[in-house]
C-alpha cells in the first residue's frame, strides 16, 4: 500500500480493517485535491475556479435509505420509527466486511478533520472516500485541525463512502442499492450507492445530535449569525424558507449557515464551511453567496455548465432544483474566524407559509416556541416536487427531523431550559405568501423580511403594539420600521376575507393533527400553546 499526502496519521487504516488499497492519499490540501478530481475526470473547472460535480440518479438526500444499527448501548435512546429505521448489526457487519473487500486495490483518500468549533464539545472525525471531489467537500465542511494535530490524529467516529459500491436489499436488509448505515457501537457510518456530498455531512450531523444531549449540550439544525456588539441570532427552517439567505447579512458576523450547538459556553457551529442552494441565486439579494460560486475551491454539484465558455447557469434546473455550492466558510466575507458566538439573545423560526394565512412576523412565548419546534412547519408548492400540484404542508420535528436519532421532545426541553436560563426572545417568520395562497398571491418581499427581522434583531419591536392572531395565537406587530402596517395582518392582504379564515382554520386543524403524536411527550404548558382547530 502506498500512503502520500502532507500528513498521515499513526492511526493508520488497519484500525479501520482497510487493506491492500493501491493509494492512500491522506490530508491533500484544496489544490492537491483539485488536481487529483481533475486528473480522474471526476469533476469539470468552471470560469472563476470552481469545480463543478454530478452526483448522476441522487441529486438529493436519500431518507429511505438510511438505517441506524439497533444495539444494546443505543437502543433505548433511538426514536425508532419511520425517520430512523433499525438494521440489525450483523447486517451491519457482513456490509462493511463487502465494502473493505471491494476497496483493496482502489485508490482511496482520507481526511481528518473536527465537527464542532468549540473545544470542549467537537469530534474528531475521519472521512475516508473513493473519489477525490468528495474528500474534498469533507475538507471544505468540516474544521481543519492544526498540521501539529495530524500526526496522532485518532478519530471518534469514521465516515466511509464509496458511491460505486451498491448494497444487495435482499441479502443486506436495506430499501435499495443505496445505503447510510449508522453504528454508534461501532463510531463507523457507511455509505455507498450515492454520489450526493451532503450525506458524508448530514450522516454526521446526525451522530452530533445523538451524542450531545446526553452532555446536555443542545444540537439544531440552524444558521446563526451575531451583531456589532455580540448578540447572537440563531435562524432555524426547513430548506426554502430563506435560512441560509437571511443569515448572510453583510451587517452581521456569520457564524455558521446549517448545523450548531448549544452549550453552557454559548453557541458553536459545527462546520467549517457552507453548503448553500443555489438554484436562481440572486446577485443583488444574496451577493455574499453568489460571488463563491466564482471562486477556486468552491464546489459546485448538479449545477448546468457550457462546456465551451465554461460558464455555469445558476438558473438552469435541469439536473434539480437542489443545486448546491460547498465552499469554506471563510469565503463569506463577514464570517466569524472562531465559529462561536454567545447565548442568543433572538430565535428566528422561519418558515414558508404556501396557503398565505400566518403572520410575516410574530412574537412566541417560551411554550409557544416548544410547540412550534416541535412542528416545524412549511409548505411545499407546485412544481418542486413530483406530483405536487397543490401547496402541502410539511411538518418536520426540530426542523430537521430526519436528522434527529432521539425523540424530539428531547431538543424540544433543551430549548426551553436554554431560552429560559438566558431569557432569548422567539420569533416566527413567514418567508412564503401573501395576499393570497400560492397561484393567487405573491411571494413576501425579501425586503420586508429584512427589515421585520432587523426590527426583531435591533430592538425596534419590543416598543410595538401587539395583537393575538385569531387562528394561530401568536402575537403579531401592528407596526414595524420599512413595512406597510397591512402586511402585517395576513387578512387585510386578502380580497376574500371569508376564504382567508376558511384556509387559516384549515391549516390550524393541520397543526392540530401533526401535534397529537407529541402530546404524552412534554408538559401541560406546552400543551396549552398549541394550535387548536
Amino acid at each position: 500500500m502506498q500512503q502520500v499526502g502532507p500528513q498521515v496519521s499513526n492511526y493508520g487504516l488497519e484500525n479501520h480493517g482497510i487493506r491492500n488499497v493501491d493509494v492512500a492519499h491522506w490530508n491533500y490540501t484544496t489544490p492537491q485535491l483539485y488536481e487529483e478530481a481533475l486528473r480522474r475526470r471526476e469533476v469539470s473547472l468552471a470560469q472563476g475556479g470552481a469545480i463543478v460535480a454530478r452526483t448522476g440518479h441522487h441529486t438529493g438526500r436519500s431518507p429511505n435509505d438510511k438505517f441506524t444499527v439497533r444495539e444494546p448501548s443505543t437502543e433505548q435512546d433511538i426514536w425508532w420509527g419511520p425517520v430512523n429505521r433499525p438494521i440489525e448489526a450483523d447486517k451491519f457487519d457482513g456490509l462493511h466486511q463487502r465494502m473493505l473487500n471491494y476497496l483493496q486495490g482502489h485508490e482511496i483518500f482520507i481526511q481528518d478533520c473536527y465537527a464542532g468549533a468549540d473545544p470542549e464539545h467537537r469530534l474528531p472525525v475521519r472521512i475516508i472516500t473513493e473519489n477525490a471531489w468528495h474528500n474534498m467537500f469533507a475538507r471544505n465542511m468540516f474544521i481543519q485541525p492544526p498540521a501539529a494535530d495530524l500526526q496522532d490524529f485518532k478519530p471518534e467516529f469514521t465516515v466511509i463512502q464509496a458511491p460505486r459500491f451498491h448494497a444487495v436489499p435482499e441479502q443486506d436488509g436495506t430499501n435499495s442499492e443505496v445505503f447510510i448505515l449508522v453504528n454508534f457501537a461501532r463510531r463507523l457510518v457507511l455509505i455507498g450507492g450515492t454520489s450526493y456530498a451532503g450525506e458524508i455531512k448530514k450522516s454526521i450531523f446526525s451522530v452530533l445530535n445523538y451524542l450531545l444531549p446526553g452532555r446536555g449540550v443542545f444540537p439544531m439544525h440552524c444558521s446563526a449569525n451575531a451583531g456589532e456588539k455580540g448578540d447572537v441570532a440563531l435562524f432555524f427552517g426547513l430548506s426554502g424558507t430563506g435560512k441560509t439567505s437571511l443569515s448572510a447579512d453583510s451587517s452581521r458576523t456569520l457564524i455558521g449557515d446549517d448545523e450548531h450547538g448549544w452549550s453552557g459556553n454559548g453557541i458553536f457551529n459545527f462546520e467549517g464551511g457552507c453548503y448553500a442552494k443555489v438554484i436562481r441565486l440572486n446577485p443583488d439579494a444574496e451577493p455574499e453567496i453568489y460571488e463563491t460560486t466564482r471562486r477556486f475551491g468552491t464546489i459546485l454539484e448538479n449545477v448546468m455548465m457550457d462546456m465551451d465558455s465554461r460558464t455555469v447557469d445558476l438558473d438552469d434546473a435541469s439536473l434539480t432544483e437542489n443545486t448546491r455550492g460547498s465552499y469554506p466558510l471563510d469565503f463569506v466575507p463577514n464570517a466569524s474566524e472562531t465559529g462561536r458566538g454567545g447565548h442568543p439573545s433572538n430565535i428566528i423560526m422561519l418558515t414558508c407559509d404556501a396557503f398565505g394565512v400566518l403572520p410575516p412576523i410574530s412574537r412566541l412565548t417560551p411554550e409557544q416556541a416548544m410547540y412550534h419546534f416541535l412542528s416545524g412547519y412549511t409548505a411545499r408548492v407546485a412544481g418542486t416536487e413530483k406530483g405536487v400540484k397543490e401547496p402541502q404542508a410539511t411538518f418536520s420535528a426540530c426542523f430537521g427531523a430526519p436528522f434527529m436519532p432521539r425523540h424530539p421532545a428531547v431538543y424540544a426541553k433543551l430549548l426551553g431550559q436554554y431560552m429560559e436560563q438566558h431569557k432569548a426572545n422567539c420569533w416566527l417568520v413567514n418567508t412564503g405568501w401573501t395576499g393570497g395562497p400560492y397561484g393567487v398571491g405573491e411571494r413576501m418581499r425579501i425586503g420586508h423580511t429584512r427589515a421585520m427581522i432587523n426590527a426583531a434583531l435591533n430592538g425596534d419591536l419590543d416598543k410595538a403594539t401587539f395583537e393575538a392572531d385569531p387562528h394561530f395565537g401568536v402575537l403579531v406587530p401592528t407596526s414595524c420600521p420599512g413595512v406597510p402596517d397591512e402586511i402585517l395582518a395576513p387578512k387585510q392582504t386578502w380580497q376574500d376575507k371569508a376564504a382567508y379564515d376558511e384556509k387559516a382554520r384549515e391549516l390550524a386543524h393541520m397543526f392540530a393533527e401533526n401535534f397529537k403524536q407529541y402530546e404524552d411527550q412534554v408538559d401541560d404548558a406546552v400543551k396549552a400553546a398549541a394550535i387548536r382547530a
